[in-house]
């Protein structure tokens, strides 16, 4: 498959998909009618186990055509992509949060800014119009957005497999979520260095913690966030005792907990010989 011409032919996600009309929408929100690759059997998105189906892709498509442009319309569910927007979601409407206690700051700069999700109104305390503004979270606009979670819609006129793109397209937001760890949580952006040897061994580093990020991730069964994870590693911090050993300085949780039973060493005691510590290291 030629991968550059396929994508190509690929549209943008289902929520800011310009070229659906409304009864394509109805068909892609649709309940009834999913299927898995290489299978008859139909599925319902409100019967799915969040636990057995969490790795799946369902599907439906339909051929289309308007103004004498024929395309195939994909459109495919995961549990573990609608995730992944809530929880990008969350994130942006506590940023939003923050913008509605400074109202001065909510000029927008793009289409998927947190200040969508804000709303300004002139009323008065007995709800007519006047001068005063009233700057709040928009649940409409949150809601609106919310029911697309976990949907992605392609367009393509290249007649190949349902499953071959399938896989393609799934790839997409799976390498934009390491790309959004890059840049947030190991600040792989931006960049303030000049010398090659310097900037390469920056993003070898980016890189290489992303790596054991996902290995952490998949050990734990994918239980905790991107941020509750790192965020909780970064906290792990010991106090060094000479002659005594290390002391940890950090509040035991369910996630230390996880990380300890996951590699089979604790550093949580009141205190670690410097032996201990040493074959923990090993490990």
């Amino acid at each position: 498959m030629n991968k550059r011409k396929f994508f190509a032919g690929l549209e943008k996600p289902l929520f800011f998909c310009q070229i659906l009309f409304r009864f394509l929408q109805d068909f892609c929100l649709e309940d009834d009618g999913w299927y898995l690759p290489d299978s008859n059997k139909k599925h319902k998105l409100s019967e799915l186990d969040e636990d057995a189906d969490y790795e799946k892709v369902f599907y439906k498509d339909r051929w289309t055509n308007e103004n004498n442009l024929e395309q195939h319309l994909i459109v495919t569910y995961s549990i573990k992509y609608r995730n992944y927007q809530r929880t990008i979601r969350e994130r942006q409407i506590e940023r939003a949060e923050k913008f509605v206690e400074s109202p001065s700051k909510l000029a927008k700069n793009r289409a998927n800014d947190p200040k969508r999700f804000i709303e300004q109104g002139h009323c008065t305390s007995d709800g007519e119009i006047a001068s005063k503004t009233i700057t709040s979270l928009n649940q409409e606009q949150i809601d609106n957005e919310a029911k697309y979670d976990g949907l992605y819609a392609v367009c393509t006129n290249l007649e190949y497999d349902v499953s071959d793109i399938i896989k393609i397209n799934q790839k997409r937001w799976e390498i934009e979520e390491c790309f959004r760890i890059m840049k947030t949580e190991f600040k792989a952006r931006l960049v303030y260095l000049s010398r090659k040897d310097r900037i390469t061994a920056h993003f070898t580093t980016c890189f290489t913690a992303l790596v054991i990020y996902r290995i952490l991730e998949h050990k734990l069964s994918e239980k905790y966030t991107c941020e509750e994870l790192i965020d909780t590693i970064r906290s792990m911090n010991m106090l060094i005792a000479p002659g005594e050993g290390y002391i940890p300085t950090y509040t035991r949780t369910d996630i230390t907990d996880a990380l300890h039973d996951t590699f089979g060493f604790r550093t949580d005691y009141q205190i670690t010989s410097e032996k201990n510590f040493k074959s923990n290291k090993d490990k």
